[in-house]
């Protein structure tokens, strides 16, 4: 029986919580990570490269999408822009690209959406259903107008992480470009509370959880992770030694 890399997680992290534990176990970690090239080379390989995640009806949504990591970053710029109701905030997209955006809520409203109920699987073996509605980050790509270098798209957090290093993902081209990868602004129908990653999060949706950054304020196109964080494409990756590509 071959064995995909969610029952591996869900089997290895049935008796954890926490991503702060999971990172302190080094043999649930090469146990989740140990297949990182071969769950890369089989979606990039023997999958279409825009092969969808499995998207649910809505009677299928959970009751109650469980928040996780961090539930508020209650850094005083966060605490202003949430009084605001974020009339103030601004997604910064730059790096690698011919036209630097700033972009309000209003602004990323006024692109074309898209809708799709899908799972979320954590990493601590957890999964919910949620509706999600956003833009396509290809939209935002395109209109930023990307440069022949870039390689990677780095995702920056308001999350300072208790005063270190801040939270920061990143993904390639290829999920950057894919059909379900989304900036979403609203859950089931309502706009995002902070616990889920108020005013803007990331949804990738063919990798775990840890991928998904929450709280978004700046995108980033690279041609490289070298000088940025740990140089290994996260902060859990960073930190902890989780995998780059968390593909589900």
């Amino acid at each position: 029986m071959i064995l995909d890399r969610r029952t591996l997680v869900l089997g290895a992290a049935a008796t954890l919580a926490g991503c702060d534990r999971l990172a302190k176990n080094e043999a649930f970690r090469e146990v989740l990570f140990s297949a990182e090239n071969f769950h890369k080379w089989a979606q990039r390989s023997l999958m279409a490269r825009n092969a969808l995640a499995h998207e649910f009806r809505p009677d299928q949504i959970s009751p109650f999408f469980r928040p996780n990591g961090t539930a508020n970053p209650n850094t005083p710029e966060y605490k202003a822009l949430w009084r605001n109701g974020f009339a103030d905030w601004r997604l910064r997209i730059g790096g690698l690209v011919e036209r630097p955006l700033a972009l309000s809520l209003a602004d990323l409203r006024a692109f074309p959406h898209r809708e799709q109920i899908t799972r979320h699987d954590c990493v601590e073996g957890w999964s919910a259903i949620g509706k999600w509605r956003g833009v396509v980050l290809n939209q935002i790509l395109d209109a930023a107008r990307l440069r022949d270098g870039a390689r990677y798209i780095v995702f920056r957090c308001a999350d300072d992480m208790g005063g270190g290093q801040g939270y920061y993902e990143s993904i390639d081209l290829t999920d950057a470009f894919h059909p379900q990868t989304i900036l979403a602004f609203a859950l089931n129908d309502q706009p995002l509370r902070v616990a889920n990653g108020a005013p803007l999060r990331l949804r990738v949706e063919r990798q775990l959880g840890y991928k998904h950054a929450k709280y978004l304020m700046q995108i980033e196109a690279v041609a490289t992770m070298d000088g940025i964080g740990g140089g290994k494409g996260g902060y859990w990756e960073d930190h902890a030694g989780y995998d780059w590509y968390a593909g589900i």
